[in-house]
């Protein structure tokens, strides 16, 4: 019994008797015992179980097995997938070059016969009999360079038997070749041998890249019957094909016979070579100037990034001077595409394996399911316990959250009442400070009405009318400015409703400056006004009035005993804002006054002429316009208070008389 506890940990013998036990009790050492025990013979049970315990042991064997055919099998796909995908791109890249090679000749083919059809142009032989005739060169010279534009070559010139250029269509142009001398090219030895001059180099001249074409020139009748006389040249600029070339995603190279790049849609690629170059091909390039005796280094020498694309490729011969076109096609295509063959072939494999998996465990979740069923069924009722008991709890919480919000609502309210009530206060109590010098302004008017009135009266029993008349207007106009007094303070003096409309700032100004006019003048205080510009905003307007009002009144306190007695208030505009400055000429702010400038009942006067509520209400009142108050000393001497305020736009216009 020992000996098979310990060789199966699936089973166990209880009281003569084998009880299995599932896999979840193999784990928890747990018997689950299914109904009641059957007697049944040891060694039947042994055999079995220890049958089921081998094949649970060699599991992991298999599915180890399974993983190594599977990896062996995405790797092959992936082989053949990148094979097949090399093909493939190699055949496109054959076909492109295919077009590429017979765009090339075409257009090279195209200009083979000009040089020799302009070789029979009895000007040319005449000016290289006559290399000295001036007109003959300008005639000559106009006529290469009418058939240069027409046929759309870079240039056609005219070399003497020693290579000098005697005439050029580019006759004009700095890079002129005219006077030159070639005899060292190629083409040239190769025309004046007698055959045609095919060549591939940098311009001596232009320091640009070009194909020539030359042809022997001979005198008249005796084409091939004597030795050439000079030598017609054609130059043909193949730049064109490098910028078509730029469309493609490969790497795409023109090379000569020596390997040396010379056309590429890589620039990094041009003038290196596809391997180093031998003694004997750099001595050739030396010796005929080819590539402007540049250095010819290999491509495998240019920096990783430069370089990338390099390696295996697709070529084709083209002309006859042995070049040959290459194309590179992508390794990283090929490696995509048999990535994406492999990654295929292992979502194949996987998805099998998935549905493998999913089979066996369906199974198991067929036995667990009746287990789980009771569990569920108690869960689902403890969980309707749970959720009565919280849905109790929540609605506890929503009454007392209830209860809270009402609370907070009234407060907030009487907060609103109280600060209305306070703003209210204190315009009451500026109207208080205003009170004599308003009464001052009201006396006088009311002086002059009398004065006015008894003279009308004197000069109606005179009979003289028009005096009495003119007695009137004066008592007229008085009383007008009266009403005007009065009108600013109702409006200054009655309660705000909170409603928010356009305010004109010019007018609050005149308006405020209207109330205090009597105060600046009976303090002997000049108050001087700069509005550079009408300006609009959204808000109060009978407490921005208040807000100036506070401002001038703190500033002509300021200025009480100093030596210069100015108040200054200036409007302007700076970017989307309203800037209003009211700067006095006082002593300034104190540096340990500057941090609680507005904060409320903080007041540096003395008992009985102020509450230290004043800026604190000028600030909130700015704040609620979506604005910003603040103090500062002035460079050159006295406060000065910044009202910044955003400006009404059309939005806020159609927004404006909404609580």
């Amino acid at each position: 019994m020992v000996l098979l506890e310990a060789a199966c940990p699936c089973c166990r013998f209880v009281g003569g008797n084998i009880t299995f036990l599932s896999k979840p009790a193999v784990a928890r050492r747990r018997p689950i015992r299914y109904g009641r025990h059957r007697p049944v013979k040891m060694a039947e049970l042994a055999t079995a179980r220890f049958d089921d315990c081998m094949a649970s042991s060699k599991r992991p064997a298999l599915i180890i097995a399974a993983l190594v055919c599977a990896a062996a099998l995405v790797f092959a796909v992936y082989l053949i997938a990148a094979g097949k995908a090399r093909s493939d791109i190699h055949a496109a890249g054959d076909r492109q070059l295919q077009i590429i090679a017979v765009d090339l000749e075409s257009v090279l083919e195209k200009y083979e016969s000009l040089p020799f059809a302009l070789a029979f142009h009895p000007d040319i032989a005449q000016l290289l009999a006559r290399p000295d005739d001036r007109a003959m060169v300008g005639r000559l010279n106009l006529t290469l360079q009418t058939v240069q534009v027409q046929s759309k070559v870079s240039a056609i010139y005219l070399m003497d038997r020693r290579g000098n250029t005697l005439a050029s269509s580019n006759w004009d142009q700095p890079t002129s070749f005219v006077g030159k001398n070639f005899g060292f090219r190629p083409y040239f030895r190769d025309a004046i041998g007698g055959g045609a001059g095919r060549f591939y180099g940098i311009g001596s001249v232009t320091s640009e890249p070009a194909y020539f074409i030359a042809q022997p020139v001979y005198f008249p009748g005796m084409h091939g019957r004597a030795a050439p006389i000079g030598v017609i040249a054609v130059r043909i600029s193949l730049s064109d094909f490098e910028q078509t070339w730029q469309s493609s995603e490969d790497p795409i190279a023109l090379v000569d016979d020596s390997g040396v790049v010379f056309l590429s849609n890589r620039p990094s690629w041009r003038y290196h070579s596809l391997k180093p170059l031998g003694e004997a091909a750099r001595r050739k390039l030396a010796g005929t100037l080819q590539y402007a005796g540049q250095t010819i280094q290999p491509i495998s020498s240019l920096p990783r990034a430069q370089r990338a694309g390099f390696g295996e490729y697709v070529g084709k011969p083209v002309m006859r001077l042995g070049w040959q076109l290459m194309l590179f096609p992508s390794r990283a295509r090929v490696i995509r595409i048999a990535t994406s063959a492999a990654v295929v072939a292992a979502l194949l494999l996987a998805a099998v394996a998935l549905s493998v998996w999913a089979s066996y465990q369906r199974r198991r979740r067929v036995e667990e399911r009746l287990a789980s069923r009771r569990a569920l069924q108690q869960a689902a009722e403890d969980l309707d316990r749970k959720i009565a008991q919280r849905t109790e709890e929540l609605l506890e919480a929503n009454q007392r959250i209830e209860t809270k919000y009402a609370t907070l609502k009234e407060t907030e309210q009487l907060l609103r009442s109280t600060q209305t009530e306070l703003v209210q206060a204190g315009k009451l109590a500026l109207l208080g400070q205003m009170a004599a010098g308003v009464t001052h302004e009201l006396n006088q008017p009311l002086a002059a009405i009398r004065a006015f009135a008894d003279n009308a009266v004197t000069f109606l029993q005179r009979g003289q009318a028009e005096k009495a008349g003119e007695n009137l207007t004066h008592i007229s106009a008085a009383a007008a400015r009266m009403g005007t007094i009065i009108g600013q303070l109702k409006g200054f003096a009655r309660k705000s409703h909170e409603t928010v409309s356009l305010v004109d700032l010019t007018q609050s100004i005149q308006a405020s400056t209207l109330l205090l006019e009597n105060e600046f003048r009976r303090h002997d205080v000049r108050l001087e006004t700069d509005i550079r510009e009408p300006l609009q905003v959204i808000g109060d307007g009978v407490r921005m009035e208040q807000v100036l009002i506070n401002l001038l009144r703190n500033a002509l306190d300021a200025v009480e005993g100093a030596p210069l007695r100015q108040v200054t208030i200036t409007l302007e505009r700076e970017g989307e804002e309203a800037v209003l400055r009211i700067r006095d000429r006082g002593a300034g702010i104190p540096e340990q006054v500057a941090p609680h400038l507005f904060e409320p009942f903080y007041t540096t006067k003395s008992s009985g002429k102020g509450l230290g509520l004043g800026l604190a209400i000028s600030s909130s009142i700015v704040q609620a316009m979506n604005g910003q108050l603040t103090a500062y000393n002035h460079p050159e001497g006295g406060a000065e208070f910044a009202i910044r305020l955003p400006l009404a736009t059309a939005s806020t216009h159609s927004e404006g008389g909404h609580p």
